[in-house]
C-alpha cells in the first residue's frame, strides 16, 4: 500500500505542477493575446469547466496523498529521510499552492465572474500568484520523488 500512495503522491504532484505551469506559460499568455472581452469570457469558461473530478481529485490528493506517505513512513520502519521529505512536500504544496489558491487566485476568479475586476486588473495578478502555484507544485514534485526514491 505504502509504495503506491508514495507513486499518487509523486503523480498528483506532477499533475498539479503541470497544469499551473501550463496557465503560467502558455493559457494565461493566450488570453492576453486574444483582448480583454474575449479573454474574459474564455477564462470565466475555464473556471467553471475546471471545477470537475479530475482536477479535484489531483488538487487533493497531491497534499494528502504526500502527507499520508510522509507519516507512514515516519511512523513505520521506513526511511525517516524519505519520510520527511513526503511531509515537506505535503507543507510546500499547502502554502504554495493551496494558501494562494483560497486566498487570491480563486477570490479574483469570483470578482471576474461577477464583474467587480476587468482582465487589466485580473490578469498580471492572478499570473504572479499562479506562478507561485506552479513553483510551489514543482518543488512538492521534486521532494515527492526524491523521497520515493529513498523509500
Amino acid at each position: 500500500m505504502l509504495p503506491v500512495l508514495a507513486i499518487l503522491a509523486v503523480l498528483a504532484n506532477g499533475l498539479m505542477a503541470g497544469v499551473f505551469f501550463a496557465f503560467s506559460t502558455a493559457v494565461m499568455q493566450g488570453l492576453d493575446a486574444a483582448g480583454p472581452a474575449e479573454a474574459t469570457a474564455a477564462m470565466r469558461g475555464v473556471n467553471i469547466k475546471i471545477l470537475n473530478p479530475w482536477f479535484l481529485s489531483s488538487y487533493l490528493l497531491a497534499p494528502i496523498a504526500s502527507l499520508a506517505t510522509g507519516v507512514l513512513l515516519l511512523m513505520g520502519d521506513g526511511d525517516a529521510t524519505a519520510g520527511a521529505l513526503f511531509v515537506a512536500a505535503a507543507v510546500v504544496y499547502f502554502l504554495g499552492a493551496f494558501v494562494p489558491t483560497a486566498a487570491v487566485n480563486v477570490p479574483l476568479n469570483n470578482a471576474l465572474e461577477a464583474g467587480g475586476v476587468d482582465w487589466a486588473g485580473y490578469s498580471p495578478r492572478w499570473v504572479r500568484w499562479n506562478h507561485l502555484r506552479s513553483l510551489a507544485c514543482t518543488a512538492a514534485l521534486v521532494l515527492a520523488a526524491v523521497g520515493l526514491h529513498l523509500s
